[in-house]
């Protein structure tokens, strides 16, 4: 099965802090196909480019594919658009793409995040 990862659960496997997670989280973690939005790469970067990452989006990202096997979704861009455009309960582009990817693959998103959790039904935590 394919599960998708948000930001925040992707900065704590960078990080060597798995205890961030919840059970069911660790659980999703085991599937063979783990992905990430490309959305997650930018705000990655983002937040290296504002000093809160030490890692630059690629070297973290680098690091978990050897690490978990992670990788980056390869769908098409207005694929992914045509689902975020119906996220509008947030006005958080990063939360509306990282959804929006998941849904038009059909699987599930690990995230801690309650507003996602609430509006997305195959979010797992």
């Amino acid at each position: 099965m394919t599960v998708y990862l948000d930001t925040h659960v992707v900065v704590w496997l960078g990080k060597g802090e798995q205890e961030q997670l919840s059970a069911g989280a660790r659980k999703a973690l085991e599937d063979d196909d783990l992905l990430v939005s490309p959305a997650v790469m930018l705000e990655l970067e983002l937040l290296h480019e504002i000093g809160r990452l030490r890692a630059s989006a690629e070297k973290a990202l680098s690091f978990l594919e050897g690490e978990i096997g992670l990788r980056v979704c390869t769908l098409p861009f207005h694929h992914v658009v045509a689902q975020a455009l119906h996220e509008k309960w947030t006005r958080d582009l990063f939360d509306r793409l990282i959804v929006g990817n998941a849904k038009a693959a059909g699987a599930p998103l690990v995230s801690k995040d309650e507003r996602i959790r609430k509006h997305y039904r195959d979010a797992i935590w």
